[in-house]
């Protein structure tokens, strides 16, 4: 089924590609193996897997570069877990600048936020749950945004035009709940369900070594609720919220500072916050060589509770990224992630090393330690894993 939905826009690139104008059409093809350290808590789960991804970019530049057409495409085919496969059209849209402003219109990701542990402000996009769980992979989102810049700054405003769902493993892939859950119980507090039109406001501006950034979303959170249904299941429930954001981050030296805070009410129930804010210092030619060392620390603070709970309500996260720069683009970065208040720990160890120019390795490591019953990484205290993954870029 994903190969068939992705060979299905093959014919539409390769006619972009041959049209007048600037253009590319690129990609990568993938090939990923997860084997985990221990046995799983459900018997209907494996102790590894294989996984094959396919990635197609395309945008094409006319009208003396004041229009752009950008498409992007991506699908994987999982062996253990049929829930897994899945495709998914990231990105279809069309920009145009003009004299006072820019638009765009169609399917897009957008990114906001400075820190490198939690991405508090970044609510456009849905998570793409199925590639990660760090929250770092979306799914595209249909949406119109007028974007103007000026003296004073920049101010963008979206309109987000339909909803998509979050989709999660199945009874047979590791990194869940502990019950499966039925995607189509979802619940959601409109009456419009995933038809409710969701808008946002930012603005940005860069005031010498400060980069200050303030946003409001209102909509249908993009994080849902869990349920337990009759069927022993867990269902999606998708609420109304009002969020205010706001991200900063200035460098000064060999330092680079980050913050980001929101302000999040769901409908009908009281206002919550939560922050999270840290730094970055880099040590330039370690070792008389060209390698980079930068060490991070950030502290994560979250008082929603109840049901809005989240992982991160009262902990330190420290961590070093160390950089080779060679020709390889060989990059290496550790963080572990402590509980402040029950000692759980989630550990986190990522390496990238390009093979040549066509071939890419990354590999990825992660460790829930000491995960306590109160914790929502209790649910994953058995999967640890090692992951290594191939890309061949064309």
């Amino acid at each position: 089924m994903v190969n068939r939905k992705i060979l299905t826009l093959l014919p539409l690139l390769a006619a972009l590609n041959h049209t007048a104008g600037a253009n590319e059409l690129s990609g990568y093809a993938g090939l990923e193996a997860r084997a985990f350290t221990a046995d799983p808590l459900d018997s209907a789960q494996s102790d590894a897997g294989l996984s094959a991804s396919l990635n197609l970019e395309y945008y094409r530049d006319f009208d003396d570069g004041n229009q752009r057409v950008v498409a992007n495409v991506f699908g994987r085919w999982d062996s253990e877990d049929n829930d897994r496969n899945h495709a998914d059209l990231g990105e279809l849209y069309w920009w145009k600048a003009y004299d006072n402003f820019e638009l765009y219109a169609g399917v897009r990701k957008v990114f906001w936020g400075v820190t490198e542990t939690v991405h508090l402000v970044d609510v456009i996009n849905q998570d793409d749950a199925l590639e990660n769980i760090d929250g770092e992979d979306k799914l595209g989102q249909p949406m119109i945004n007028l974007l103007m810049e000026r003296d004073w700054g920049t101010l963008e405003v979206y309109g987000l035009l339909g909803f998509r769902e979050r989709q999660f493993v199945g009874r047979e892939g590791r990194l869940r709940a502990p019950l499966p859950v039925d995607e189509d119980a979802a619940v959601y507090q409109s009456d419009r369900e995933e038809k409710h039109i969701d808008w946002a406001l930012r603005y940005s501006h860069v005031l010498g070594d400060w980069d200050l950034g303030l946003s409001h979303f209102s909509g249908t959170n993009r994080d849902p609720l869990l349920l337990l249904t009759e069927d022993g299941l867990l269902a999606p429930y998708y609420a109304q919220i009002d969020q205010t954001g706001v991200d900063i981050q200035t460098t000064r030296g060999d330092w680079l500072w980050k913050f980001e805070a929101i302000s999040f009410k769901p409908r009908g129930e009281g206002r919550q916050t939560a922050a999270v804010g840290g730094f970055e210092y880099t040590f330039y030619g370690i070792g008389e060589t060209v390698s980079d060392l930068g060490v991070l620390m950030e502290y994560q603070f979250d008082d929603r509770t109840g049901p809005w709970s989240t992982a991160s309500q009262n902990d330190i996260a420290i961590g070093a990224r160390y950089a080779l720069n060679n020709t390889q683009d060989t990059e290496l970065l550790f963080a572990v992630s402590t509980d402040l208040d029950n000692g759980s720990r989630f550990s986190n160890l990522e390496l990238t090393h390009r093979l040549n120019d066509r071939w890419l390795m990354e590999a990825e490591a992660r460790f829930f330690g000491n995960a306590d019953e109160e914790d929502p990484t209790y649910n994953l205290r058995n999967d640890d894993y090692f992951q290594l993954e191939l890309r061949r870029y064309f």
